[in-house]
């Protein structure tokens, strides 16, 4: 064994008895100082205090090496075995140095753990001890002392009153650390010198090769343009798409960021249009992995070994790699230095992270097969983390359900994503700036973009992933802060600026040098572009690509006098920005956007307007469709979408192909009246929307549907709901005209979901236009940031507020007026822990809590008048304690995942409303009787499709109890409870903003949930 790791294969639980041998343990009153003592008086090795002797003191580090070498496979002994005695002697002298440290235990500590070990060492050696060990004794020697230094440390944070008050930073920090070692020992099965001195090499490897990120278009030379990936890389937001455990108000889970989606899952398939991320998370996680210092949150990346597969270079092999050959299937070049079997090993011992990246970006021929692989990988190796990616629509929503993978989507980017994005493209273009004025210059394009995405609606839209909008960024700087209109507009821009003005503005060519203009570059890309689209490829061999360019030479000819076809692919390779060569004998563009916007002008071009039509359902081919219209004439655009249409009519499934009409139209400036009227004619059966998941389709469509949606007049509540929600995903300020027509709906969904979306949009804008005009009956108003709170709170009462996200407690605290708060809902919020933040609000009567994981006690409200407390145990607590303290509570409403949760509250008779919302398919009223003696209206929600009956005989010894309403499931024996009325009702989709039900008491022109 490589001894170099010998320290960490030590567990807390076998270092921290025999580290504890060395200090004096503290009498009842040592807590009470209130300075920190010296070292030399804590150790119990001397002063009157005197426990271990130095004799003990050799056996105590006999033993340390002792169980060193025995967490040592067979044949790897850190150091030879004749000279263990010899390594714990030196051990043993150098620990017997802290008896001469004249410092204390909070110096020590803010010292760190290695510079004690390295103090320790220069005070043995100055004493005029001699240490002859050899390489590995010395190495097994100096890891045995930073471990024991490191519990040294972690028991001064813990041994006194003043240590734990003035340093619970360090002492969070050292229990961290100690966790996570302990977690690297269950992931570090013995390993090999050989396979440890590997796995250093791969990870370098990976951290230079994945560490960098380049965002395609930036006007700078290649150097620049490769940004650390740390400054660059900006974590959107994913939703998960599996089927969720509803919150109280049966509203999805919120989203998290992209980087956590496999948090909590070993296997997640995570989906995501062109350009929205999927690629720079893969690199992302496989960084953190190799670096081995993973974001909080992402523990489980600790001990990983990321293996990163993109498909579309893994498929194009005869046969999908077998974990041997994964190194050689995305060639890297420590292939042949990897150890026989080392993957393998890997991968049984449950570390490895394997990436695979683009489902979409192979033939979907391959698609099966590539299943398949995953397949039988999955259950040779199982225990290690998964993460594949895919544009959304490439593969069935269960395509890997049977697999048991998560399912998450990536989200657009938000305005404020769009904003710290901006800013961080400009702080790493910074960098590259030489003098002043080009700072200044930048700054104040900066300033300006912020601008022109908050105002301008086609490019608010066109900027909502990373790829379009480091585009953006470049040309609006390359353009001295001017962006032309439309996306065609746009990527003709792009194009321009990739293929000429770069290198021309940036001197790179010298006199007499050959320069190619922007078209003949333009033929021969979209020629490439063309044959990768038609043959549902990604990439193509090099000796394919030349082939191509060779064809087209006759029809070229201004390109001739570059060369032959290897010469001008070279060039194309090197200059135009588009494409590259991801490895050896291979080409592919920088990103799918230009290949399908270049294929589409070559279709379009050879009028393959039957290839467009028959794969326009198809996701590799809808962007084409699209791009084609707008490259089209308009008496090509009116055939086009005329076919469209008739294969949609005829296809079984018309939304999706009608729908693509639909949005074409925004491409289509100049088209007949007659055919625009026909594809908006077709859409009329999608609009108005007419429930949550068509509305969010058409939402898809983007801005183009926001003049299509109807007004309120005339709509059904659900209608009108399904249209708000449309128009709100659209996310653009051009929607808060529309919105604003429905702040006095008398729906309180309809209100609801106006209160919800508000992030979406300018906060000043959109509180002017629609927050403060909403009805505000029965409505809980939301806010997701202190700005958003104070903003409602300053423009009159609201006695109804739903709180969500990590609002502190002091936020709570400071900022919560108590005049006429009488509902307050607190909604996904990881740091709330005392609700006595909360005792202020004397008003206060119905209190939610949900997704709140770290509250478990509400004996701090007991002085309120709280009257329906609302509570989710979705972390499966036990119990809620200080329930029996809230004298007037009379309703309450608990969620809880575990069947023997409900029976662990304590006894409440003060209750005569009860609410049980179990999430499991077996819930069970023995004890609902002996708990609430005083119940009268009891009702069970239960959140789990396919629930068994249950069983209402146990409820025969409530006296009072009038009335049992079930909703989700029913009773095998209603006739069980005599003058007791029992309601079974099927379980309504709740919503965001709709009170609990039932309400309890309500504010004056309030209305109670539906």
């Amino acid at each position: 064994m490589d001894p170099a790791v010998i320290g960490a294969r030590l567990a807390s639980s076998a270092v921290a008895p025999l580290i504890k041998k060395l200090f004096v343990r503290e009498g009842p009153g040592a807590g009470l100082v209130d300075q920190p003592v010296r070292i030399s008086s804590l150790v119990s090795f001397r002063g009157e205090k005197r426990t271990l002797e130095l004799n003990d003191l050799h056996k105590l580090a006999a033993e340390l090496v002792a169980r060193a070498t025995q967490n040592a496979g067979p044949g790897e002994r850190p150091c030879p075995a004749d000279e263990d005695e010899l390594v714990a002697m030196c051990l043993a002298t150098t620990l017997h140095a802290l008896g001469d440290l004249d410092m204390n235990d909070v110096q020590a500590v803010g010292l760190g753990h290695q510079a004690l070990a390295r103090m320790l060492i220069d005070k043995t050696l100055a004493q005029g001890n001699k240490m002859f060990l050899s390489q590995a004794g010395t190495i097994l020697y100096q890891r045995l002392l930073d471990t024991a230094c490191l519990h040294i440390l972690h028991f001064f944070t813990q041994r006194s009153t003043f240590v734990a008050r003035t340093l619970v930073e360090q002492s969070g920090q050292l229990t961290e650390l100690i966790t996570k070692i302990d977690i690297l020992i269950e992931r570090l099965p013995s390993q090999s010198a050989q396979d440890a001195t590997f796995e250093r090499r791969y990870a370098d490897y990976t951290i230079k090769k994945h560490g960098t990120l380049t965002i395609v278009g930036i006007d700078l030379s290649h150097s620049e343009a490769t940004w650390p990936l740390d400054a660059a890389y900006l974590s959107l937001e994913a939703v998960s798409q599996d089927d969720p455990l509803p919150g109280l108000d049966g509203a999805p889970l919120t989203a998290l960021p992209a980087d956590r989606a496999l948090s909590g899952h070993e296997r997640v398939l995570l989906r995501g249009v062109a350009g929205s991320g999927k690629t720079t998370l893969v690199q992302w996680l496989a960084v953190s992995a190799a670096r081995q210092e993973p974001p909080r949150g992402l523990e489980q990346l600790i001990g990983r070994v990321p293996f990163v597969l993109p498909l579309r270079t893994i498929a194009r092999q005869d046969a999908l790699p077998s974990p041997a050959r994964f190194l050689a299937s995305v060639h890297c070049p420590l292939d042949a230095a990897q150890p026989t079997g080392w993957a393998d090993r890997v991968l049984t011992a449950g570390r490895g992270l394997l990436l695979i990246d683009g489902i979409d970006e192979i033939p979907e021929r391959d698609r099966e097969r590539t299943r398949a692989w995953l397949a039988d990988l999955l259950l040779a190796y199982p225990g290690n983390l998964w993460l594949v990616t895919s544009r959304p629509s490439a593969v069935a929503d269960d395509w890997l359900a049977a697999q048991d993978f998560s399912e998450f989507a990536l989200s657009p980017m938000s305005r404020d994503d769009m904003a710290a994005f901006i800013d961080r493209w400009h702080d790493a273009a910074r960098v590259g700036c030489r003098t002043e004025d080009e700072r200044t210059a930048l700054a104040t394009y900066q300033s300006a973009l912020h601008t022109a995405v908050r105002t301008k609606q086609d490019l608010s839209r066109l900027a909502t992933n990373p790829l379009m909008c480091g585009l953006v960024c470049a040309l609006h700087r390359a353009r001295r802060g001017y962006l032309p209109p439309g996306r065609k507009a746009l990527y003709d821009a792009a194009l321009s600026m990739l293929l000429t003005r770069r290198d021309t503005e940036r001197h790179v060519y010298a006199p007499g040098d050959i320069q190619l203009d922007e078209e003949p570059q333009i033929q021969l890309l979209q020629r490439l572009a063309y044959y990768l689209i038609r043959n549902g490829e990604a990439e193509l061999d090099r000796e394919r690509a030349e082939a191509i360019v060779a064809e087209a030479l006759p029809s070229v000819p201004a390109v001739r006098e570059l060369g032959d076809a290897p010469t001008i692919l070279s060039h194309l390779l090197l200059r135009s920005g588009l494409l590259r060569e991801p490895s050896v004998g291979t080409v592919e563009f920088v990103h799918r956007t230009f290949q399908d916007y270049l294929g589409a002008k070559a279709a379009v071009e050879a009028w393959d307007v039957g290839l467009l039509v028959n794969n326009a359902h198809d996701s590799q081919w809808e962007d084409v469709f699209r791009m084609s219209v707008a490259h089209a004439r308009p008496r090509e655009r009116v055939e086009l979408l005329t076919k469209l249409l008739e294969r949609g009519s005829a296809h079984g499934e018309p939304a999706r192909l009608h729908l693509l009409a639909m949005a074409c139209l925004e491409h289509a400036a100049d088209l007949d009246p007659q055919v625009r009227d026909e594809v908006k004619r077709r859409a009329d059966a999608f609009i108005p929307p007419r429930s949550s998941s068509a509305a969010r389709d058409l939402a898809n469509v983007g801005p183009l549907v926001l003049p299509l949606l109807p007004g309120p007049e005339g709509l059904s509540d659900t209608e009108a709901e399904a249209c708000v929600i449309t128009a709100s995903v659209v996310g653009t300020d051009a929607a808060i005209p529309y919105l604003g027509q429905f702040c006095a709906h008398p729906s309180l969904p309809v209100r609801a979901q106006l209160a919800s979306s508000w992030h979406r949009f300018d906060t000043a804008r959109y509180f002017t236009e629609v927050i403060s005009q909403l009805a505000p009956g029965g409505l809980y108003f939301v806010a997701e940031s202190v700005e958003h709170l104070r903003l409602l709170q300053d423009t009159g009462p609201r006695p109804m507020l739903l709180l969500r996200g990590d609002f502190t407690e002091d936020e709570l605290r400071t900022e919560l007026d108590p005049t006429h708060l009488g509902y307050l809902r607190l909604d996904d919020n990881d740091t709330l822990s005392d609700l006595s933040c909360l005792r202020h609000l004397a008003q206060l009567r119905v209190l939610t809590l949900t997704g709140c994981p770290d509250v478990g006690d509400v004996s701090p409200l007991a002085d309120l008048s709280l009257q329906t407390l609302d509570l989710a145990s979705r972390q499966n607590l036990p119990y809620f304690l200080g329930l029996e303290q809230l004298s007037t509570l009379d309703h309450l409403r608990i969620g809880y995942e575990a069947p023997d949760t409900w029976p662990s509250v304590e006894r409440l008779p003060q209750l005569t409303r009860l609410t049980l919302v179990p999430y499991f398919r077996h819930p069970v009223l023995s004890s609902v009787a002996d708990r609430v003696p005083g119940l009268r209206h009891l009702r069970i929600e239960v959140q789990t499709p396919g629930s068994h009956p249950i069983e209402l005989a146990p409820l025969r010894a409530l006296g009072r109890l009038e009335t049992v309403t079930l909703r989700g499931i029913h009773a095998v024996d209603d006739d069980a409870l005599p003058g007791v009325t029992v309601q079974a009702q099927p379980l309504p989709q709740r919503r965001v903003g709709v009170p609990a039900e039932p309400t309890g008491p309500t504010p004056e022109g309030s209305s109670p949930g539906a």
